[in-house]
């Protein structure tokens, strides 16, 4: 009895040891494919800011919104007629999106979105978390131009 308690106790302190270094494996595995697919990331968050803001051009059929790239390579989005700006800024060493927007109220803070890497079928890819939950891009960066607009976050 105390032979077959002891080994089920050595079992379970293996399995936990093997789980543990499988998951740091996993860990090392999903930040090299972030670090390796951040730009792409990143390319795909300023394709999509320039393309709502040429978007939200087209249907008010007039410049409101004007996007350029800094020489630090953050975009700054500019309203016509209003005095605030919205920066988003990509920090390739902490692999993170920052969005700041002046237009927001003074207690809600900067948006921060994390660069994570994640398993796939076909292998590795990364995405945009927030709060440990993925980032719908269009959903936020369309209520960050309402906001820079002078609109309500929500429809």
């Amino acid at each position: 009895m105390r032979d077959e308690s002891a080994k089920r106790a050595a079992q379970e302190y293996l399995a936990g040891k093997l789980s543990a270094e499988g998951q740091r494996h996993e860990d090392k595995l999903n930040r090299e494919a972030a670090e390796k697919l951040a730009p792409a990331v990143w390319k795909a968050v300023a394709d999509t800011v320039i393309a709502q803001c040429s978007e939200w051009n087209g249907i008010a059929n007039e410049q409101t919104f004007t996007c350029r790239e800094t020489l630090l390579g953050d975009l700054r989005i500019l309203c016509a007629g209003r005095s605030q700006q919205m920066v988003v800024h990509f920090d390739s060493r902490k692999l993170l999106v920052i969005i700041k927007n002046s237009a927001r109220l003074e207690h809600e803070k900067d948006v921060v979105l994390f660069v994570e890497g994640y398993a796939t079928e076909s292998g590795r890819d990364a995405r945009l978390m927030r709060n440990e939950e993925p980032v719908n891009l269009d959903l936020l960066i369309t209520g960050e131009l309402r906001v820079l607009a002078g609109l309500s976050r929500q429809t």
